[in-house]
């Protein structure tokens, strides 16, 4: 279940009110209900900026810092990218959140035959450093951070956005770049996965390893609830996996000789927001506590600024309806409050074509502009964690704590995230949770005003950013164009040393970013690693 359940009487009255994550919600709340969760002002609570993070991550909430707003673009080649970046930046954006096709998420060049039909469809088209030069021209990288949505080959983006830095004279120690990086994700929610679990895992490792010292401002590693939410997780077992994944992150880092105490504090979240206001608000205040305590008892973190649970709370594409499309600009309003609400650091809203195809520019700035209003217009930076005190919220976010920690469990009991994972445990448990979702929408059973609800039947006329097939033979052309212009030998060379660098089991990021000088490309350098390390195979989960 992902959105609210409501059990009403033959007149039409709620008698009950059941969360996704399993939570029944009371009509009425009061103390006797803080007493019965055992709620502690100080164990629970506490001021903001402190331990145990449940009210916000820092003492003065946004009175004194705006959150990051970072909307999700990238499609056809990086002109056409840069043009939009650009674009956002000039009309207030904060942040970049970049999306990459799938040929470039698969490792493929755009000349590759499995790339035919996809090149620049669903984000932008990425072959060599050349794209990255194109695409953050006229971006000033010490300012502007930048998302790199991207996992499978995550480590030659990271390695190219450096190189990319380096080259349009940027200081590589102090860009903030945060690619996705979490295969572990792809394999339970989407599928953009190349190597098998074990060097793909190693992979991360070495991304986290390298950025401690070459790129200490970057988070070399997005811990992404959201795909997660998106696939059939409900909210709890949103914020249970991705901390239980990120677990896993931190052991293979750990096995290198590393404290976590060095590098956690830079790992990142990447989570979602779509459903019941009240669940979602919960989720992020007891998530915040569970991470914190996570840290603290299993890893022994001691530094504050470490136990900060630190990322991008975006408003989830699950919650967008393709019935009555205008319905999801309040829906991503109300997704923007719940973030806000909830203390989000940075935030990004699915824009209301989202269900269709790729943000036109119109709905790419009308969802900036939501964000914008309530930062700036609503009161939501006037007081922190508005929401305090409140016997319900408190209550609801004890329950969504121990929630948590119960799914937690869960997982270790079946020998950890990556042997759950690795069995089908997980994806066959989400995926029979997404059956039973969509079941009850299509019965009426679970809400969805304009579809299941209050549909009008109209068929709307929606503008859609449509897809460009020149963008193809652009990219062909250019991408020909390198490969007859740039220097072989020293591809060749920095190619063999990846290759190396892979086999010996060394950290590949110092190969990767002189590939990626060399003008090597997503392909050649994917491929490398596919010889090493193979290809993944998905288990049968029924």
């Amino acid at each position: 279940m992902d959105v609210a359940r409501y059990i009403t009487n033959e007149k039409g009255q709620i008698e009950d009110v059941i969360l996704s994550s399993g939570i029944h919600v009371k009509t009425v709340y009061g103390p006797e209900d803080l007493e019965a969760v055992g709620f502690d002002y100080e164990r629970d609570l506490g001021r903001p900026g402190e331990p145990p993070f449940t009210r916000n991550n820092f003492s003065t909430g946004y009175r004194t810092r705006e959150w990051t707003t970072r909307q999700y673009t990238g499609f056809g080649t990086a002109r056409e990218t840069n043009e939009r970046f650009r674009l956002m930046i000039d009309h207030g954006q904060t942040g970049l959140n970049v999306a990459f096709d799938l040929p470039t998420q698969m490792g493929l060049d755009s000349d590759h035959p499995m790339a035919f039909g996809e090149v620049g469809r669903v984000g932008m088209a990425v072959d060599s450093l050349r794209d990255f030069e194109t695409a953050f021209a006229g971006i000033d990288l010490h300012k502007v951070g930048a998302g790199l949505t991207i996992n499978a080959v995550a480590s030659i983006m990271l390695a190219m956005y450096q190189a990319v830095a380096e080259k349009l004279g940027f200081d590589r120690t102090k860009i903030s770049a945060t690619p996705q990086n979490d295969i572990i994700k792809e394999v339970i929610g989407r599928g953009a996965w190349i190597y098998p679990l074990e060097p793909a895992i190693k992979l991360i490792g070495d991304t986290i390893e390298y950025s401690m010292t070459a790129m200490p401002r970057t988070n070399p590693v997005s811990l992404c609830g959201y795909h997660i939410r998106e696939s059939g997780a409900t909210p709890a077992q949103e914020m249970a996996y991705a901390f239980c994944i990120g677990n896993a992150y931190i052991d293979e880092t750990a096995r290198r000789g590393y404290e976590p105490e060095q590098f956690v504090g830079r790992f990142s979240f990447n989570l979602n927001i779509f459903g019941n206001l009240w669940e979602q608000v919960a989720k992020f205040r007891a998530g915040r506590k569970v991470w914190a305590a996570n840290l603290q008892q299993k890893y022994g973190v001691k530094d504050p600024k470490n136990l900060m649970l630190r990322g991008l709370f975006a408003g989830g594409g699950s919650g967008l309806t393709k019935a009555e499309p205008e319905n999801n600009i309040m829906r991503g309003a109300y997704y923007g409050l719940a973030a806000a609400l909830s203390g989000a650091q940075s935030t990004a809203l699915c824009s209301f074509d989202e269900a269709y195809a790729i943000p036109t520019e119109r709905s790419a700035l009308l969802s900036l502009r939501t964000l914008q209003l309530l930062m700036d217009e609503v009161g939501l930076r006037d007081t922190v964690d508005p929401l305090a005190g409140s016997y319900f919220i408190e209550t609801l976010t004890k329950q969504m704590e121990e929630k948590i920690w119960e799914e937690m469990r869960d997982i270790e009991e079946h020998g950890g995230i990556v042997q759950a994972v690795a069995q089908g445990y997980v994806p066959r448990k989400l995926a029979w949770q997404a059956y039973e979702f969509e079941r009850d929408v299509q019965n009426g059973s679970l809400i969805k005003v304009g579809v299941n609800k209050y549909a009008t039947g109209v068929e709307e006329e929606v503008e859609l950013h449509e897809y460009n097939e020149e963008w193809a033979e652009c990219q062909a052309t250019d991408l020909a164009e390198l490969k007859r212009t740039r220097e072989a030998e020293p591809v060749k060379a920095t190619l063999k040393a990846l290759e190396e660098a892979a086999r010996k089991g060394d950290n590949v990021m110092y190969a990767l970013v002189d590939c990626c000088k060399a003008y090597a490309t997503v392909g050649e350098m994917a491929d490398v690693f596919r010889q090493v390390y193979g290809t993944y195979h998905e288990p049968s989960i029924f």
